[in-house]
């Protein structure tokens, strides 16, 4: 069964009518169908006199849409409520109560409703919504299948959890250096746009030969201010082609995502986050019981690096046809030593899956450290940037007036 997004549009039902208690009551509930709003309502023990459907604003829908981080949530609580004994469709039940947005209400309900008319748990989690992913149905499946599904979903939990919390150290990575070199720009334009001009009117009533650093800065600024339009139409142009040819071309993706890679610093924190993200899905997976071929193609799939991918679709292709993992990793020549000698002993000891959650954990350290440090590392190339750019304007537009300072003397 195929997984399938929610398709029925988030809408509000404003209603009227009253309690058991016969008082008169009316609000307003958020649901993907009226037959939804009717059920919620009537859990109420409220009796309906009217309700008419309005559309909610941007923002509602925004707040009340499923995130990563809701479906973390929803893993932890299962995980939870299962080990605490309480049964399985009791658990969703409870947790559709308690969800606090509209979708995973509508998410806990399809789950149920699908389970209720015989379906297992993973193949309900599929058809509920496209946020279970393959990798965490198989999982569940797994735990259907060992009995073994409150540690199942305990695992799952963790993994995402981890996972998170990488990814959020990477964005966090980017967020700085993008800021920075984002400010510099614009206070570049700014400058060559409003204060250059200044310059050149001053210089002119000199009538005197400019210096030619100052000319060219001056030549600059008249093509920002004539063609500056044309110059953002074609950033705008590149930008979308750039996009279409990610979208379209799989050559052209998994180039770009080899070369980002090799960012100066950035690039070392992504090779190491996606080293932790492959090394956290292969632990989890075999240690849930999933065969390592299985658990290979389930980790070439949650990558989020298109090299990678291929990378690790080779890793499994070599695996088939019989080779130890570590000499499948090795021949790819795009995983660290120490990576390839821990999975190594964890294949000849028998405890493989100790050995990745380890790897994972040292990158995941890795990322986290140079993260923390990124200001310091960064801060002196900074600082030599805006510096250079900044001051070079500066010296620009002061040149003239030494030259007609030394001919006055």
């Amino acid at each position: 069964m195929a997984a399938k997004t929610n398709k029925n549009k988030l809408s509000s039902y404003q209603w009227r009518g009253t309690t058991v208690k016969g008082k008169k009551v009316k609000g307003h509930t958020l649901a993907y169908s009226e037959q939804e709003a009717r059920q919620t309502l009537n859990e109420q023990k409220i009796r309906l006199e009217k309700i008419k459907k309005r559309s909610p604003s941007s923002w509602v829908k925004r707040r009340n849409a499923a995130t990563e981080k809701d479906i973390t949530l929803f893993t932890r609580q299962m995980a939870t409520m299962l080990e605490a004994g309480v049964p399985l469709g009791e658990t969703l039940q409870l947790l559709k109560s308690s969800a606090k947005k509209a979708e995973m209400k509508w998410i806990a309900s399809q789950i149920y409703s699908h389970i209720e008319a015989g379906s297992s748990l993973a193949q309900a989690m599929k058809a509920s919504s496209h946020m279970f992913d393959q990798f965490y149905c198989d999982l569940v499946a797994t735990g259907e299948q060992t009995g073994r599904l409150e540690q199942i979903f305990a695992r799952i939990c963790v993994y995402r959890e981890k996972s998170e919390a990488t990814r959020s150290k990477v964005i966090k990575a980017m967020i700085y250096p993008t800021i920075v070199c984002t400010v510099a720009l614009a206070v570049t334009i700014g400058m060559l746009i409003f204060v250059i001009p200044t310059f050149k009117d001053v210089f002119s009533s000199f009538g005197a030969e400019l210096p030619w650093f100052t000319q060219k800065v001056l030549n600059v600024s008249d093509a920002v201010q004539h063609y500056g339009l044309y110059m953002l139409l074609a950033v705008f142009l590149g930008i979308l082609i750039f996009k279409a040819s990610i979208d379209k071309s799989y050559s052209f993706r998994r180039k770009v995502s080899h070369y980002s890679l090799h960012i100066p610093v950035v690039g070392d924190v992504l090779t190491k986050a996606t080293i932790a993200r492959f090394t956290r899905t292969l632990a989890t997976t075999f240690n849930a019981g999933i065969p390592l071929l299985s658990g290979l193609s389930a980790a070439g799939k949650t990558a989020n690096n298109t090299h990678y991918k291929a990378v690790i679709e080779e890793v499994h292709k070599q695996t088939a046809g019989g080779r130890p993992l570590h000499h499948s990793i090795r021949e790819t020549g795009q995983f660290p030593d120490m990576m390839i000698q821990m999975v190594m002993i964890g294949e000849e000891s028998g405890a493989l899956d100790d050995m990745l959650n380890k790897v994972a954990g040292i990158y995941e350290a890795d990322v986290d450290n140079t993260v923390d440090n990124l200001g310091k590392i960064l801060e002196p190339m900074i600082i030599v940037v805006l510096g250079l750019l900044i001051g070079s304007l500066v010296v620009a537009m002061y040149l003239p007036m030494f030259n007609l300072m030394s001919v006055m003397g």
